[in-house]
């Protein structure tokens, strides 16, 4: 294995896992630590997380774990790979785990960059934009569980951070890898090792990983992981052949959890195409007057596409949260869409859609997979997950993809075969 990653979710390690099949390299994605050994023919390994809302002391000692399983298995770069909108608060997960990471490998300078130009995730001076809007006018400053009020990274790290940090703007970027590797040199024997880069193109996320090609770790969204395949085809390290898609005939259905403005859109579309779809209100399933069972049932028995969501307007899940708990109200909808997804599975779906991390995430640990292999883009951050012989997923951040996401992901997973 040459480049070992560190995911903090579920669906945005599928998507670095997509980015890196597209540069040739045959990519792995594990679910949680694994316990053996790596099949030899892996290029490059996701060990994916569930640690972006874990609290910092489990995140970072889960973090390091995942790194000594990488490093045994003889990776020779270490990305760790967070949410493009940087999902994290105040307190969080981001910096700690970086700084960890960091002093196990004996990092210096260490790049941070979200960006992800395809999905509309760009950074300039040290501010990451969703579209053209700041992170804070995104919808993302009403995410229920990580809300980001503040669309200067800098300062966003700072507060989660021991060590300086820095920024490697635009202007050095387009000056390309050398003028990035000076700046990035510089900033840490000035103190702020830690350095937010800027990127709004693709290419400048290809020059930022070339930059990086000797750097022991690097930190950000799946884009970053766009110019680090060619490092190692340029030493001749990787074959540069990825697996051809197989997919998946038979039952399919799909589960949202996620309150993003791209989900609750996607959601809308769906019903608006005539698409069958049951709403689960927090509230009922913490009075227990609906049951996974009683989802999963209702599903089975549709045709066609059938959604079962609890993507609610973001106000009507805070006060859900006020009454609840916030952390209870999480666990009771991940422990639902778990058990849900088990249930489909067991009755026979063999397509599986999903829409939000944790919701992603808490069905894949419900379902008890292991390893999944990475296979063609559905959109943007969405790639086609193989499960196993007989399933299929798709597993999508709550931000990502067109209003018609649920439909072209059913299709995609039934292919027979689809360029990767």
């Amino acid at each position: 294995m040459l480049l070992g990653c560190i995911g903090d979710d579920f669906t945005g390690s599928s998507d670095l896992g997509a980015t890196l099949v597209k540069g040739g390299m045959r990519t792995v994605q594990y679910c949680g630590v694994p316990t053996a050994p790596a099949d030899p023919g892996v290029e490059a390994g996701i060990v994916a997380l569930k640690s972006r809302s874990m609290p910092v002391t489990e995140a970072v000692a889960l973090s390091l774990q995942a790194l000594d399983w990488l490093r045994a298995q003889g990776c020779r770069q270490i990305l760790f790979k967070y949410c493009s909108t940087f999902d994290s608060t105040p307190e969080g997960n981001i910096g700690p785990v970086a700084e960890a990471l960091a002093d196990a490998l004996g990092a210096e300078g260490v790049i941070f960059c979200p960006a992800f130009p395809a999905t509309g995730r760009r950074i300039f001076q040290g501010h990451l934009f969703v579209g053209d809007r700041l992170l804070s006018e995104s919808g993302m400053q009403d995410h229920p569980l990580t809300p980001m009020t503040d669309p200067d990274i800098r300062r966003w790290l700072s507060r989660q951070s021991r060590r300086g940090v820095g920024l490697i703007g635009a202007d050095t970027v387009w000056a390309g890898a050398e003028a990035v590797r000076a700046a990035l040199a510089s900033e840490t024997a000035g103190g702020r090792p830690f350095v937010v880069a800027d990127a709004i193109r693709d290419a400048d996320l290809v020059t930022l990983g070339e930059a990086a090609a000797d750097l022991p770790l690097i930190t950000g969204g799946s884009g970053i992981a766009l110019g680090l395949p060619e490092n190692f085809r340029q030493r001749g390290l990787i074959s540069g052949h990825a697996a051809r898609w197989q997919g998946e005939p038979g039952p399919v259905a799909a589960l949202s959890g996620s309150c993003s403005r791209a989900s609750r859109g996607q959601v809308a579309r769906h019903i608006a195409d005539g698409g069958a779809a049951l709403e689960v209100a927090p509230e009922a399933i913490l009075d227990g007057s609906v049951t996974a069972a009683e989802a999963a049932g209702w599903a089975l028995a549709q045709p066609g596409l059938p959604l079962v969501y609890s993507s609610a307007d973001p106000a009507a899940v805070a006060q859900a949260q006020e009454r609840w708990g916030r952390d209870r109200v999480a666990h009771a909808l991940e422990a639902f869409f778990a058990a849900t997804a088990r249930a489909l599975v067991a009755g026979g779906v063999t397509r599986l859609i999903t829409a939000g991390g944790e919701t992603s995430g808490a069905v894949v640990e419900g379902l008890g997979l292991e390893s999944l292999e990475i296979g063609p883009v559905i959109a943007p951050g969405v790639p086609a997950i193989r499960a196993g012989a007989r399933l299929v997923l798709a597993l999508k951040s709550g931000n990502f993809g067109a209003e018609d996401f649920f439909a072209t992901a059913a299709a995609v997973l039934a292919a027979e075969e689809v360029p990767a």
